[in-house]
């Protein structure tokens, strides 16, 4: 056998490796298709394996679509915590890096699962505790610094009023299937979030 021989034949995957390509090739298909086009079979043709290796991982559709989700969303993460020394530009910088690294990736989570929410009777919140998978979110971090610099009131920050800027930006995204513009960004934090939170 030649080394170009060698070089076409396939290397068999196993582990991280495999499951990396699976979930790759099962996002991709969620990504063109929808959660209605989506089955195991172009996923297994896709990732160029069987049927048999995905239902090992995953036994139904709905498991296999979670656990794409989920990677493909660790891959869009950005755990940077800005630091500008302002609350108000700290949460700026947040949600400009979301809109930079993720606004596409929220945009397909609306348009290409509502059949995967009708079916399972669940909805974006529910796929929201499966990316964020316990970690400590970055505006605890930043609220915590704030109070600390006397920005913030910590009698203020209950969870709704720690979830507004993040709420509004998810609605505009929502709404318009865009990234969300500068000054809107800046609008949620300056006339909404800043009144709210400030001793």
């Amino acid at each position: 056998m030649t080394l170009k021989d060698d070089a076409q034949v396939p290397q068999r995957r196993r582990g991280a490796a495999l499951e990396t390509a699976l979930l790759d090739a099962a996002w991709d298909e969620l990504v063109e298709k929808g959660y209605d086009g989506f089955t195991i079979d172009a996923v297994a043709e896709r990732a160029r394996t069987s049927r048999a290796v995905l239902y090992r991982r995953w036994a139904t559709k709905q498991e296999l679509v979670r656990a794409a989700v989920g990677h493909a969303g660790e891959r869009q993460r950005d755990d940077e915590i800005p630091d500008t020394g302002s609350l108000r530009d700290d949460v700026v910088e947040v949600l400009r890096g979301a809109n930079n690294s993720r606004a596409w990736f929220g945009i397909t989570m609306v348009m290409q699962l509502s059949g995967y929410y009708a079916e399972t009777g669940s909805g974006l919140a529910d796929l929201r505790g499966t990316l964020m998978g316990g970690r400590v979110s970055r505006i605890e971090t930043l609220l915590a610094r704030a109070v600390e610099r006397g920005e913030a009131d910590p009698a203020k920050l209950t969870p709704r009023v720690v979830a507004v800027p993040f709420d509004l930006y998810r609605q505009e995204l929502m709404m318009t299937l865009k990234p969300v513009p500068d000054e809107v960004i800046e609008s949620i934090v300056d006339e909404v979030f800043m009144p709210l939170v400030r001793p």
